[in-house]
């Protein structure tokens, strides 16, 4: 998994029959050296004719291609039958039914022999779905491999935010009422880019430098008031549907800046709960926000629930997403939906994906 943080590439292995968990496996983690990340970055934003596309693409291909091949020979015993690849999303326009992941699944299957399923949005898309987000099916099965019993939200922070709620008094993903799933926000995305502008720094560590500052509350009342949280979920949001948001802390000190920017992430996430049907127990964070005391802090004041970090429940937080991948290229193989209506607003249970043999 690459997300739209541009930081790197995660690779997971996971034991199971794309409906039960029956464990997890190995992880590799491969940064994007400052080369790569700006070859991505280049071609941020462009469709399939962009200008950029070719040596972004190029340099998706091979670090991901890299670090599977590291992963596969990990462990004699834990050799993967099976590939998800996400690719990495440069353009997501819904509206006009269009989505733009880069990354050729067919000559990763070829360069590493073995099945890969890959193009997860765009059959969802296509039938009018927002072709995201696409784990909510994952964080169902691992509400049940956690035992959960009462309504559990799990809320991913990468480059954008999204928001699971899940109920696992359901039997399966795909009844009415077990999930809705939707885009909170700008998550880590804008506080990256500003880090990076402005200190040369890829993120704040620690939320360190936004809790030297203070938020602008007229800036984030005016980030609330985006038509964006005024639609009913599902929905979603590309990487830089916010960006007059970074425009507008311009003028703000380094501190004030990233706190105005940490705090919008965390409102973002306080305004998505009026859209839950019960109050959830608790919310599950994972991405590299949980990794930011700050907004971990400001989460619990806004939402007024507990806010753990996933990892305190035994589970991985930082390779959440790429366990999703794998766990929805089984659903893929196998025919079962990857998404359905209260998660994606596809108008019915969709089974998105491309499958390529070596």
């Amino acid at each position: 998994m690459s997300g739209t943080s541009l930081d790197g590439v995660d690779a997971a292995l996971l034991r199971t029959d794309g409906e039960t968990i029956t464990s997890f496996g190995h992880s590799e983690y491969r940064s994007y050296s400052e080369d790569e990340r700006a070859s991505i970055a280049a071609a941020l934003g462009q469709w399939q004719d962009g200008v950029d596309v070719p040596s972004a693409a190029e340099t998706v291909e091979t670090v991901h291609a890299a670090l599977l091949s590291r992963l596969m020979v990990a462990d004699a015993q834990q050799v993967p039958t099976l590939i998800g690849f996400h690719g990495q999303t440069l353009a997501h326009d819904p509206d006009n039914q269009r989505t733009h992941q880069i990354g050729d699944g067919a000559l990763l299957a070829e360069l590493l022999q073995c099945p890969v399923v890959w193009d997860f949005r765009s059959a969802d898309v296509q039938l009018g779905g927002q072709g995201a987000p696409l784990a909510p099916f994952f964080h169902f099965a691992c509400a049940k491999y956690l035992s959960l019993k009462t309504p559990t939200v799990f809320l991913n922070l990468g480059g954008v935010g999204n928001v699971t709620y899940v109920d696992p008094s359901y039997n399966i993903p795909e009844a009415n009422g077990a999930l809705l799933a939707f885009d909170t926000g700008p998550a880590n995305a804008p506080i990256n880019d500003l880090m990076q502008a402005r200190l040369g720094q890829p993120y704040d560590k620690d939320g360190a430098l936004a809790a030297k500052g203070s938020a602008n509350a007229q800036i984030v009342e005016k980030f609330l008031s985006h038509a964006y949280f005024h639609k009913m979920p599902p929905k979603s949001l590309d990487r830089d549907d916010f960006v007059q948001l970074s425009a507008q802390v311009e003028q703000l000190t380094d501190a004030d800046a990233a706190a105005t920017l940490s705090e919008c992430c965390a409102a973002s996430v306080a305004r998505a709960m009026e859209h839950f049907p019960k109050k959830p127990e608790r919310i599950l964070v994972c991405g590299g926000g949980r990794r930011n005391p700050h907004i971990m802090a400001r989460l619990a004041t806004l939402t007024r629930v507990q806010i753990d970090n996933i990892d305190d429940h035994g589970l991985d937080g930082d390779m959440l997403e790429a366990q999703a991948f794998a766990y929805l290229a089984v659903r893929v193989a196998r025919g079962l939906a990857t998404s359905c209506p209260s998660t994606t607003g596809v108008g019915a249970n969709v089974g998105g994906g491309t499958i390529s043999h070596p």
